[in-house]
This record gives structure tokens, C-alpha cells and sequence, in this order.
């Protein structure tokens, strides 16, 4: 039992090694592999977070006597990359006005827009007292050290609502994820498709496996350094195609995070005459499996949906995981079966004038997501009620 009469503190610690990985694990209770101390602690010790980076390790931390009862990951950000919640537009309204938008304070998952628990807790405490507690704490420290304003990004829906009473902006977008009715094999989720959807994923498998590319799951044990290694090649060259440089996470971190968590990982890997030419990476807790990088050294048709879309439906119908989160954008992936699913993020600037702005903005964009959504839906490929 804990004993209530025993005051709260709020703490903020430049690195998630200060804190016990035991207690934290505690609060873990979803086993969301991005919230985990594994993951948090192996982003700083590889480097990809950290003062040269643009994000520095903030993070939050309730404390009633010496027992750890609430933390949520946060971190000072000096730029926008690697949060998906797009506010440069903010920054430059900022930058007219003649104000710093930088440097501001987000509890988030570094590079990771998947929603998760942000406010990990002990279930034996009032979450809305523990984040009431938390907010004045975080207002304090924004006010009287320079920054902007405080940023949540991809909480939970019940995080959401337990904000409801917080003065922040709720933001919204939409993502598209799979969910499990209960399907015993991938041919019974064909099943629920269309006939002309059906044929097309059927047909799209079958062009993969026509041009003698062999696919093949790697969980657990089965992630050695050399699978690893493998990965770490298209993830970099996949990423210096795109965006010109060699991505937000190093060798290092992908060589920690397989040391310290493969049971919560899963590699697709792609061969050709021997050879791999593709591989994409997932994680995975008890009830969701979550898509996360991709890269190929061949134009192979339709190989990236077999890769990071179907070899992803047919592990999480094996392990019984509830839905497939592959990650952000991608209206390609209506008709495959993901359902377009609102995302969320909660904003607190302290310049009022900017929250009211802020506010107004927010209005008309959750507007324009909401016919969004109901018109991708018009788009799913599962066959009508009758």
C-alpha cells in the first residue's frame, strides 16, 4: 500500500539512467516497448538524443517518498524534426511576431508518432490529481526558464480525457491501423474483403512470390548481430535516398535495443538468389504490433506491402495481437484493411495571444479531419452490412 499521507514531488532529470529501471518497468504496465527504460535509456547511450541533437532528455517524474508513482518521457526540443505533429508554421508565426518558439517542452516518444501511454502510473493513484500536479510543475518550469510552451504528442485516448480539465489545445490527425476481428489465419481476413479487394492482395502476394523472393520472420532469439547489421544498411540507405542524410537513429541503438528487448521486436527479411535485398523492422507488446522502418536495394513490385503490410497482419494474427499500427501517412493502406484512426496531441503555449490563435486554427483543422476520416472510410475495402 502506499501511504497517501506521504507528500508528492514532482522531479525533471536530464537522463533516464537516473532512474530506477525497476520502478519505472513497474509503471510500464502495457509492456508498450517505446515507453519502456530499455528503449528511453538506449536512445540517450547511442547518441541519438542528447545536447548536439536538438533533443535533450527532460524527463518528468512523480515521486511519493522515495517510490517512483507517475513518469512521463519528456525532452527540451530547439527544432520540430522527428515529432510528426507539424508546427513549423508555428515557429515562423513566432519568428514574425520577433518571440522564440524555441525552446519548448514535449512529453514524447523521440522519431516514434505511435500513440501510447505518456503518463505512466501507479494504478493506485488519482491520475487526474497526478497530472494536475504535474501541469502546475510543468507551467512552472516553461515560465521561468525561456520556453514557449509544453507539447504532448500521441497520448492515449484516456490521457486525453483525463486532460479534459487541463487549459491545453487538443490537435488532431489521422493514421491508418488494422484490427484483429478475431481472424484465425490470413486467408479469414480475406475473407472479410470485397471479392475484388480479395483478388488484389491476393494478386499482389502472388507477383512478389512470382519474382522468387522468399520472405522470412526473425523474433526473439532469432535477431543475431548479423541480422541486425542487415537491417541497419536499408534503414540508412533508405533514409539517405530520402532525406539526405543517414537517419535519426544509429548502429549502436538498433545493436542495444536487440540486446535488450528482441522478445518485443520483429524483422521481416526479403531474399533473391540468396541474397537479402529487403528487410523492415517492427516492435511489438501484448496487444499491438507497430510498423516502424523499411528499405529495399531492389524495385521490387509490390514488395513493400507484402514486406511491411501483410508479413505484419499474418504476425499479428499469430501472436493474437489485438491491431497493426505501420506507421504514419499512406492512404494506399484504405484499401489493404487499415482503418483511418484519429491521432492526438495536446499543446499549452504561455503567450496567450499565440494560445488563442493557436485555438482558433485547431477549430477549423479538426473539421477538416473529421470529413477526412468519414470520406476514407467510404474507401475501405470490407464487405457491406447488409
Amino acid at each position: 500500500m502506499l501511504h497517501t499521507e506521504t507528500p508528492l514531488r514532482v522531479e525533471f532529470v536530464a537522463s533516464i539512467t537516473s532512474v530506477d529501471a525497476g520502478q519505472w518497468q513497474l509503471l510500464n504496465k502495457e509492456h508498450h516497448p517505446f515507453c519502456s527504460h530499455e528503449y528511453l535509456s538506449a536512445l540517450e547511450s547511442s547518441g541519438c538524443v542528447g545536447d548536439d541533437t536538438g533533443w535533450k532528455a527532460d524527463h518528468a517524474l512523480i515521486y511519493r517518498g522515495e517510490q517512483l508513482v507517475a513518469a512521463m518521457p519528456s525532452y527540451l526540443k530547439y527544432h520540430s524534426y522527428g515529432e510528426y505533429v507539424f508546427d513549423w508554421s508555428w515557429a515562423q508565426a513566432y519568428d514574425r511576431a520577433g518571440l522564440n518558439y524555441y525552446p519548448k517542452l514535449i512529453s514524447a516518444i523521440p522519431f516514434t508518432p505511435v500513440p501510447g501511454p505518456r503518463l505512466l502510473s501507479d494504478d493506485r493513484e488519482d491520475r487526474k490529481n497526478l497530472l494536475a500536479i504535474l501541469f502546475e510543475a510543468i507551467q512552472y518550469k516553461v515560465e521561468n526558464n525561456g520556453f514557449s510552451g509544453w507539447h504532448l504528442l500521441f497520448p492515449q485516448e484516456d490521457l486525453v480525457e483525463a486532460c479534459a480539465d487541463l487549459p491545453v489545445l487538443k490537435r488532431e490527425d489521422i493514421q491508418f491501423h488494422w484490427h484483429n476481428n478475431n481472424y484465425q489465419s490470413f486467408d479469414d481476413f480475406l475473407a472479410s474483403l470485397r471479392s475484388a479487394k480479395r483478388k488484389q492482395l491476393r494478386r499482389e502476394r502472388r507477383i512478389v512470390s512470382d519474382q522468387d523472393v522468399k520472405l522470412k520472420r526473425f523474433s526473439d532469439a532469432d535477431i543475431n548481430p548479423e541480422i541486425i547489421d542487415t537491417f541497419y544498411l536499408f534503414y540508412r540507405q533508405t533514409y539517405l535516398r530520402r532525406s539526405g542524410h543517414s537517419g535519426y537513429l544509429t548502429r549502436e541503438f538498433f545493436e542495444t535495443i536487440a540486446a535488450t528487448m528482441a522478445d518485443q521486436m520483429m524483422i521481416v527479411m526479403a531474399e533473391k538468389a540468396g541474397a537479402v535485398i529487403a528487410a523492415s523492422l517492427f516492435f511489438f507488446d501484448r496487444q499491438q504490433l507497430y510498423g516502424r522502418y523499411w528499405g529495399s536495394t531492389e524495385e521490387i513490385d509490390c514488395l513493400h506491402f507484402e514486406a511491411c503490410y501483410y508479413q505484419g497482419i499474418e504476425f499479428a494474427i499469430e501472436r493474437n495481437l489485438l491491431s497493426f499500427n505501420p506507421g504514419t501517412q499512406g492512404e494506399h493502406k484504405l484499401v489493404r484493411g487499415f482503418e483511418p484512426t484519429k491521432t492526438h496531441s495536446l499543446h499549452w503555449v504561455k503567450d496567450p495571444r499565440f494560445q488563442a490563435a493557436l485555438e482558433d486554427f485547431m477549430q477549423h483543422e479538426r473539421a477538416h479531419k473529421n470529413e477526412y476520416q468519414n470520406l476514407a472510410r467510404d474507401h475501405l475495402p470490407f464487405k457491406r452490412s447488409s
